[in-house]
């Protein structure tokens, strides 16, 4: 049927949008390993418009301890600093007039199981996520069955609309499961 197949393409894609935000969120907790994505989303003000920091410089990692952060003008290295100053991300920027270097501390035990409490509150919001894109993949399929659709095709599209489900909860559990490993690594 295909009005059924579009309610599962929209559903698997909404599922799909899920994976994707829930990976580039726990990309965003570090594990100890320095990383230019450590950065990302962070917004520096250049000439008055916040400008996404890879827009004003170019950031690399030279060690697995540190990242530099070096402008593409001069006059911005202030800004630069501030933004990551006041950011949530608890680094000590360092300034040398002509870079901006980020050491990054080894993490403790502490920090480490905080970190870890973290993916799973972001794991848990994609699976959240996927639950919604079913149940209203579901409530579109009832929908269909009110406006003529046998129950027998309404009763399929609900079990594929579940076994998407599963199978997308399962890539969440993999992915959580891959960045606690990563984030307990000494």
């Amino acid at each position: 049927m295909e009005e059924i197949d579009l309610v599962l393409e929209e559903a698997k894609e909404l599922m799909e949008k899920a994976i994707q935000h829930t990976k580039s969120e726990l990309q965003k907790i570090r594990a100890g390993k320095a990383s230019p994505s450590m950065l990302d989303g962070l917004m520096v003000d250049y000439y008055n418009n916040d400008t996404p920091i890879n827009q004003v410089a170019s950031i690399s990692t030279p060690d697995a301890r540190s990242i530099i952060i070096k402008p593409w003008e001069k006059n911005v290295i202030g800004e630069i600093e501030r933004a990551i100053i006041n950011s949530d991300l608890g680094f000590t920027p360092q300034n040398d007039g002509e870079i901006v270097r980020i050491n990054i501390p080894p993490l403790t035990e502490e920090r480490r199981i905080s970190l870890t409490k973290q993916a799973k509150t972001e794991a848990e919001d994609g699976k959240i996520s996927i639950r919604n894109a079913r149940k209203d993949a579901n409530d579109q399929l009832k929908q269909l069955q009110k406006e003529g659709i046998s129950e027998d095709d309404v009763k399929r599209g609900e079990e594929k609309v579940q076994n998407l489900t599963n199978e997308f909860t399962k890539k969440i559990d993999d992915i959580l499961e891959h960045k606690e490993k990563e984030i307990m690594t000494v």
